[in-house]
């Protein structure tokens, strides 16, 4: 099973520059001509939330064209950019997103593991939330789950990153609290699958290990310290590859979305490293 991850689209009007510089649409198409290139293809395709940059249909719509280029499975989560009703309406023909006054949440076999998404929005906060309802849902799947191996997949990370602009509008530390409890109790889950940070971030989070996707545009900005401004960079952009292999598990992988230059031989024809 080969499970590929891509967040943080921020897709605008047609267009229309996230910023008055950023072209996410064409980051986009970029980044979809590279995972339809991949050998082997992958499975399906998470898109960990902020679909959309102002939750508007016009901006569904224009995703929605974007997206038929990806001949492949993929699975729509809700970020804090996004909006439910539109989300629904534009991508009315895939039923998993579910009724129209419910949260996005919803699970889906792939392979030998399970997806489960979860729907972490606080509107009309920029910052995630897990409600008790939905708390009791995931407890309930996981219990329906079995053994089975899961990913979670959610917009906001259950942790801190020290990137404290977003920190701030991240998850709250009693949320993250109650998560962990309904997490550690179940050691098949293989990974908790992130948007938010624009960024690669790994933390060990309950017995497993949770991580934030780059974005296939823009990055938000590197930087630790306490006072750090609100920034983004234009750094390279990026998707992540989760493969379940037999024996061994889950393995995840970083994929740069330009191409550079190679792929180069180690050795020569007759076996000997080149030096």
């Amino acid at each position: 099973m080969i499970l590929c991850q891509i967040s943080d689209l921020h897709i605008k009007r047609k267009g229309a520059l996230a910023y008055g510089r950023v072209d996410t649409a064409g980051y986009l198409a970029r980044c979809l001509e590279r995972i339809c290139a991949l050998r082997p293809l992958p499975d399906a395709v998470v898109i960990t939330g902020d679909l959309v940059d102002r939750g508007d249909a016009e901006e569904y719509a224009h995703l929605r064209e974007l997206l038929a280029a990806l001949p492949l499975p993929h699975y729509l989560v809700v970020g804090n950019h996004d909006s439910r009703q539109a989300l629904r309406a534009v991508f009315h023909d895939h039923a998993y997103l579910g009724p129209d006054d419910g949260f996005v949440q919803y699970t889906a076999d792939l392979g030998r593991c399970r997806l489960i998404v979860l729907d972490t929005q606080d509107p009309p906060h920029s910052g995630g939330s897990l409600c008790e309802a939905r708390l009791d849902w995931l407890d309930e799947q996981m219990r329906l789950a079995g053994e089975q191996p899961v990913i979670l997949a959610m917009h906001h990370p259950p942790f801190a990153t020290g990137i404290a602009h977003m920190d701030a509008i991240g998850m709250p530390g009693t949320v993250r609290a109650r998560l962990a409890t309904i997490v550690a109790r179940h050691p098949n889950i293989e990974r908790i699958l992130c948007g938010h940070l624009h960024r690669p971030i790994q933390h060990r989070f309950a017995g497993t290990l949770a991580s934030t996707c780059p974005s296939p545009a823009h990055q938000v900005a590197f930087d630790i310290r306490p006072e750090a401004p609100s920034a983004y960079r234009l750094e390279p952009p990026a998707f992540e590859i989760h493969a379940w292999l037999p024996g061994e598990g889950l393995v995840s992988h970083l994929v740069a979305v330009d191409e550079s230059p190679g792929p180069y031989p180690f050795f020569h024809p007759d076996g000997e490293l080149i030096d």
